[in-house]
């Protein structure tokens, strides 16, 4: 059995929309788009033009300050547009699919008789190293450094999110070759649920396994990083999806980049829940269509309510995502008397409303809105109880505010990322956007550094 480790803080939100475990077949997207701004800490170059002819696996731009960091086309076919915005920033690069898909070919690998340089030296080419993000900063790794360790959380704790042993079944060759490939480079830490049974998880080789048990965010990497080997100043590791890690592994079994998912289509507003296989920047129309709700404004989620990036219905998949959600706007919703007023259907952390005596398995709805302005203050000790890290996350968060950089690095700023802050802004009653003011702080801390 694997070291178990308990967490008793965090908090764990019951929505409806759980996707079920089965595969729901999705018409071919068509058209595919990688979005620079998935990929934090990068500026990009685009290295292909309009109406260009890309191959699965060929690139699709690099990044200026480590050319050899490829960002690869999911598939083969015309590059269609590629859209910039204010000050010529890079927004998409949108490629049309062709009816026969053609593969650059890398060559099948035997992981074994590599070494960590091969083993990187392979995922640059491919262009696999792009996902792996690396702390301090939480932005993509830096090829030149050296981590004293890779995690992997093989669990996600967030709101309706997708079970990875679903996710896991038929690849796990694959995810074993991933693992093996990863130990090659650092010291591998794989992290599961108490819950997770599967043997390709919970016998994984080459790997130190460690179990975790309580609320979200206990499946946040960062938690994990934080009760295995904390981060202090001076030292770097990185981390990975588990769902990345399946990608490299197909590149050495088959030599070919095939970056498809299943994906956890869920949300209260979806009509069926379940799952769908789709590729990295597929573009979804096709996905939500005839599968939600109608007649009343919605909000359509890359990713999970809480860390998740804000799409159209006809927007493309984040390229770390493996969740789509689909909740109500609220901007129709007219409640006399707010929040003052009795109820049993609404969520409530701190027992304002009777609906806590329904007990832990009542499934909410929530929508998108903010109910109430920011006021400018942060009440003590409301982010302690959600945050299950040896840090203090209001003081932190003051300190960056602050733009105190010595106070920051003392208070654990090298250990964190946006996502750890999520539930903290979720229960925040001053409404404060904490995960946008982390990432300004770790920008801050980078700009610095540098």
């Amino acid at each position: 059995m694997a070291n178990v480790i308990k967490l008793r803080k965090g908090l764990d939100i019951n929505l409806k929309g759980k996707a079920a475990q089965e595969l729901k077949s999705v018409k071919e997207p068509g058209f595919y788009a990688l979005v620079p701004e998935d990929f934090t800490g990068i500026t990009p170059k685009v290295v292909v033009k309009e109406q260009e002819y890309v191959m699965a696996g060929g690139p699709l731009f690099i990044d200026k300050n480590h050319p050899e960091l490829k960002f690869v086309s999911p598939v083969s076919g015309v590059v269609t547009s590629v859209e910039r915005g204010a000050r010529r920033k890079v927004l998409n690069i949108v490629v049309e699919a062709a009816a026969e898909q053609d593969y650059e070919e890398f060559g099948k690998k035997d992981v074994n008789a590599l070494n960590g340089e091969s083993v990187k030296a392979a995922l640059l080419e491919a262009g696999m190293f792009a996902f792996i993000r690396q702390r301090p900063y939480d932005v993509i790794a830096d090829p030149t450094m050296y981590p004293k360790a890779i995690f992997i959380s093989a669990f996600d704790s967030n709101p309706l999110a997708p079970d990875f042993e679903f996710a896991l079944k038929g690849e796990e060759a694959n995810f074993q070759t991933g693992l093996d490939a990863l130990a090659k480079m650092a010291k591998t830490y794989l992290s599961i649920s108490v819950k997770q049974k599967a043997t390709a998880l919970t016998q994984a080789k080459n790997v130190t396994v460690t179990a975790f048990d309580g609320p979200n965010p206990a499946g946040n990497v960062g938690v994990q990083i934080n009760h295995i080997s904390p981060i202090v100043k001076g030292e770097t590791v990185w981390t990975i999806g588990a769902e990345a890690v399946i990608f490299i592994g197909r590149l050495f079994n088959t030599g070919r980049v095939d970056m498809t998912r299943k994906v956890a289509v869920t949300g209260s507003e979806v009509l069926k829940p379940a799952y769908c296989k789709l590729k990295v920047g597929a573009l979804l129309t096709n996905v939500f269509s005839g599968n939600v709700t109608t007649g009343r404004d919605l909000r359509y989620i890359s990713g999970n309510v809480l860390t998740g990036k804000q799409v159209s219905p006809n927007g493309f998949l984040g390229a770390f995502d493996s969740q789509l959600t689909v909740i109500p706007e609220g901007d129709d919703v007219h409640e006399m008397a707010g929040w003052i007023m009795p109820r049993f259907d609404q969520f409530s952390v701190n027992h304002s409303y009777f609906s806590w005596l329904m007990g832990k398995n009542k499934e909410y709805v929530l929508d998108a809105r903010v109910k109430g302005g920011e006021r400018h203050m942060i009440m003590s000790n409301e982010y302690d109880k959600v945050f299950p890290m040896d840090i203090f996350p209001e003081y932190l968060v003051k300190a960056i505010i602050a733009g105190d950089i010595d106070r920051m690095e003392a208070l654990g700023i090298y250990e964190v990322a946006p996502e750890d802050f999520a539930l903290c802004e979720f229960v925040c009653s001053s409404k404060v956007e904490v995960q946008r003011i982390v990432r300004a702080g770790l920008d801050m801390l980078r700009a610095e550094m540098a």
